[in-house]
C-alpha cells in the first residue's frame, strides 16, 4: 500500500483522423473475397466500429510529447519539478536511444529529470505508475510523468497488405491476424507526485498497484513478426487462447489485491479497463464479480490502443464525469505475456 503518492491527472490525446472497421474490410477485400467472408464481421466480434489514426509522418514521441504539454498545461505544472519521464508505449521512434530521451527534450525538462523506456506491452503505463510510486514512496523523487504514444496504422496496413498479398489464404491463415485489425492509435500521460507536492483538492490518492505473471503463455500473442514477403510489422495472435487465458490470470490476481487493499467486491466504483473488445469485457467483469456498469467503454470508438489505451480510457472517464471524488476505482490491465496489473485509486 502507498500512503504518500498521489496521481496529478491523467490525460488522453486523440487522433483527429477516423477510420472505421467497414473502411478496414473494404481494403481487405481481395482476403475477403477468396475466403467468401462477408462484411460486418470486424465489428460484429469485437464490438469497434472505428479506430484513430495519426498523420503519417507523427513518431510515438512526438504525440506523446503533445499529451504531455496538454498535460502540464490542464495541472499547471512546472516542468522544473519533474524528476522522471518513462516513455512506456509498444511503440517507439527506434530501438536507440530511449524514446524518452527525445520527449524530455520536446518538453524541455530539466537535465536533473531521468529519462528511460519501459516496455511491457498493454502493461506499459501500469507498469510506469508502480515504478514512479515505489520511488516516490522511497523518497527517491518527487513527482513523475509518464507518456505513452501509440502509432497502430503502421501494423494495421501491413496486416491487410500481408493478408490480402497471400495467393493460397486459408481461414486458418487469416485467423492469427484477426487481433492486429482491432489496433488504434492514441497518445496517453499520467502525473504522480508526493502528496506535499500535489493539489489536496484536484489529486487523487493511489492506494496499491498489485500484479500477477503468467509468463508461461507468452506465445499467445508475439508482435514484430517478419517473412520474406512483407517489410513491416506483424502481430501473431491466438485470440481465443489470449482471452481466456488472460481472463484467468486477472482472476488469480484479484484475491491478493482485494486482500491488500482491503475492499470487497461491491465496494468499487468504478472500475477502467484496457480496452480491447465487447467479448472480453463481458469475460472479465463476469469473472470478477463486478457489474458492467461500473466500466466505461472506449474501444467501440478507440479500439486496441495498446500501453494508451487504460490511462487513455481513465482520462477520457472523468472527462465524461464517470469519476467522481471519493469514488473508489480499480485500473484493470491485462497484457501478453501474460501479466497483469491492477491499480486502486480513491478519486
Amino acid at each position: 500500500m502507498y500512503n504518500k503518492v498521489k496521481i496529478d491527472g491523467f490525460k488522453a490525446h486523440i487522433p483527429d483522423s477516423i477510420l472505421t472497421s467497414e473502411a478496414v474490410e473494404d481494403m481487405l477485400r481481395p482476403a475477403y473475397d477468396k475466403l467468401n467472408l462477408s462484411k460486418g464481421r470486424l465489428e460484429m466480434f469485437t464490438g469497434i466500429k472505428e479506430r484513430r489514426y495519426w498523420p503519417l509522418e507523427k513518431r510515438p514521441s512526438q504525440v506523446s510529447a503533445e499529451a504531455a504539454e496538454k498535460l502540464i498545461s490542464d495541472l499547471g505544472v512546472d516542468k522544473s519539478e519533474i524528476d522522471i519521464v518513462i516513455h512506456c508505449s509498444v511503440c517507439r521512434d527506434f530501438l536507440e536511444p530511449a524514446t524518452a530521451s527525445v520527449v524530455h527534450n520536446l518538453l524541455n525538462l530539466q537535465p536533473h529529470a531521468l529519462n528511460f523506456d519501459i516496455s511491457n506491452a498493454c502493461l506499459g503505463v501500469i507498469t510506469g505508475m508502480k515504478v514512479i510510486a515505489d520511488m516516490i514512496e522511497a523518497g527517491t523523487i518527487r513527482r513523475g510523468l509518464l507518456v505513452s504514444g501509440e502509432i497502430g496504422f503502421p501494423l494495421l496496413k501491413q496486416t491487410i497488405d500481408h493478408l490480402n498479398s497471400q495467393e493460397h489464404l486459408r481461414r486458418q491463415d487469416f485467423k492469427p491476424h484477426f487481433a492486429s485489425l482491432t489496433i488504434g492509435s492514441c497518445a496517453a500521460a499520467v502525473m504522480l507526485s508526493h502528496e506535499d507536492l500535489a493539489d489536496k483538492e484536484k489529486s487523487h490518492k493511489l492506494l496499491a498497484i498489485n500484479s500477477y505473471s503468467n509468463t508461461k503463455q507468452n506465445d499467445l500473442c508475439q508482435g514484430g513478426h517478419n517473412n520474406s514477403s512483407s517489410n513491416g510489422p506483424l502481430m501473431q495472435t491466438d485470440s481465443e487462447a489470449l482471452l481466456v487465458a488472460g481472463v484467468d490470470t486477472a482472476t488469480k490476481a484479484w484475491p491478493a489485491f482485494l486482500e491488500e487493499t482491503q475492499w470487497k467486491v461491491e465496494d468499487f466504483d468504478r472500475c477502467c479497463t484496457h480496452q480491447v473488445g465487447s467479448a472480453h469485457t463481458r469475460l472479465l467483469f463476469e469473472s470478477l464479480g463486478l457489474n458492467t456498469d461500473l466500466d466505461f467503454q472506449t474501444f467501440d470508438k478507440l479500439g486496441n490502443c495498446g500501453s494508451a489505451s487504460l490511462p487513455a480510457t481513465t482520462a477520457l472517464a472523468a472527462e465524461a464525469g464517470h469519476l467522481q471524488k471519493g469514488h473508489k476505482i480499480a485500473l484493470l490491465g491485462i497484457g501478453s505475456g501474460i501479466n497483469c496489473s491492477l491499480c486502486a485509486i480513491e478519486w
